[in-house]
């Protein structure tokens, strides 16, 4: 999350003042050896339990309430199974004679073991650079949730204490990182240029760029984001929940469809990467890899209207008005240099996530950098943008992941003027009858 604040904000508000970065850092870092001393849980874990159980209780309820009124159906048992989870914990944590220390710790444990396994199998299967440690990552999360269950080496009511402490010394680590990096960082390099960004090789096409980023010109064609997800570019898929909008579909014939990713700003961009083979379903898991044994030819469609006149319209599209054309500009000359493609390490939707980037970087700079800084920590969709950026890290950009990025950072940049409890709402809980009263 800090990764993308800075982003948005931009380097060069932080980079003169790089030394403050890291003594918050260190401090932070300080705060974190002290709290085994300082027994804060005592205190706080009443208040928090409390607000904790009335908000997802209030959600769970606010849930059951927008699915009665759209109607009981197989397509939103997701979502009826999301509400009775927010009961469930919201009960779990206000009853007292159904609160327990091992009913959390038991609802922590399932939670860590559900992403480490997440983290763990995706990372095995892409197998890109890197990818055994982060497969050692997920079995450390695994094992840190059978602790959690087992209370050992610690008590289980230190749980929250203990999430808490691990999630900020990750983030001070993170800022003496950034703080450190940032002081060599040149004027003219995009922040994306920054060795912490450089894990995938996804922004080995940040742009250089030698003056000052000139004021937005008032009649500036939008940027839109097209997405055909894969449930939508299938004819007539079978339902399978979830993966048919984040993997793929299968429809009746059986042909399997993972969906497209393109980007495109009027009337000359448009970023859309293919390969120049159709992949067959039969290829089995070792096409997956990202190695560059996976590598092959691929092309750059011209359009999207010829997009559509090869294939179908695509079934979802979001639009950001606040963005550096200069930026995308230079991130997409570089790019389009080399038209190696790779189904997990250079897709259609890699392309489009870090285009994404390269264009929103600096959008949110402003006159009083640290409090926007602050702000933009506090905003939910930015929360839901990191969550989002975190899982496809891990594995790899699909267009189901770029569509949720793009829809969060377009409310991050365009919409300011939606409320905190809109955006937790949204976060919260993103039904459709939640998508219709906000704007996506």
């Amino acid at each position: 999350m800090l990764q993308l604040a800075f982003v948005l904000i931009g380097p060069q508000a932080f980079r003169s003042r790089w030394f403050v970065i890291v003594i918050a850092g260190g401090l932070l870092a300080l705060l974190v050896a002290l709290l085994p001393f300082l027994d804060l849980s005592s205190g706080l874990l009443g208040p928090a339990q409390i607000v904790l159980g009335l908000l997802f209780l209030g959600h769970g309820l606010l849930a059951l309430m927008a699915i009665a009124e759209a109607g009981f159906s197989s397509r939103r048992l997701l979502d009826m199974v999301k509400a009775g989870g927010f009961l469930l914990l919201g009960a779990l944590l206000l009853l007292p004679a159904l609160w327990s220390p091992l009913a959390l710790a038991l609802l922590f444990g399932a939670a860590f073991t559900l992403d480490g396994l997440t983290r763990a199998a995706t990372a095995f299967l892409v197998r890109f650079a890197g990818w055994t440690i982060a497969v050692g990552c997920g079995v450390l999360e695994i094992l840190f949730a059978i602790a959690v269950v087992a209370g050992w080496p610690l008590p289980r009511a230190e749980v929250i204490p203990l999430g808490v402490g691990l999630l900020l010394g990750l983030t001070a680590w993170l800022m003496i990182q950034l703080g450190l990096m940032l002081r060599t960082l040149e004027d003219e390099a995009a922040i994306l240029n920054l060795p912490i960004f450089a894990g995938r090789g996804w922004y080995e096409h940040a742009p250089v760029l030698v003056g000052e980023e000139p004021p937005p010109a008032p009649d500036q064609p939008p940027m839109t984001i097209h997405i055909w997800t894969p449930i939508g570019s299938a004819e007539k898929p079978e339902r399978l929940l979830l993966i048919d909008r984040y993997i793929a579909a299968v429809d009746a014939n059986g042909e399997v469809s993972t969906g497209h990713s393109a980007l495109e700003v009027a009337p000359d961009v448009y970023i859309s990467h293919y390969p120049s083979i159709d992949l067959k379903a039969s290829a089995g898991a070792a096409v997956l890899h990202a190695g560059a044994h996976n590598n092959m030819e691929g092309s750059f469609q011209p359009s999207y209207a010829a997009e559509c006149a090869d294939w179908c319209e695509a079934d979802a599209h979001v639009v950001i008005r606040r963005y550096s054309p200069r930026r995308l500009r230079a991130f997409w000359i570089g790019y389009r240099q080399d038209s190696t493609y790779n189904l997990t390490a250079r897709n259609c939707s890699t392309v489009v996530a870090a285009a994404l980037d390269a264009a929103l970087e600096a959008t949110l700079a402003c006159r009083r950098p640290w409090l926007g800084l602050v702000k933009l920590l506090l905003n939910p969709d930015l929360w839901a943008a990191s969550w989002v950026r975190s899982h496809a890290i891990s594995g790899t950009w699909t267009p189901g992941l770029v569509l949720d990025y793009a829809r969060a950072l377009s409310r991050v940049v365009d919409r300011r003027d939606i409320s905190w409890g809109d955006r937790l709402r949204a976060l919260l809980f993103r039904s459709s009858h939640t998508r219709k009263a906000l704007p996506q």
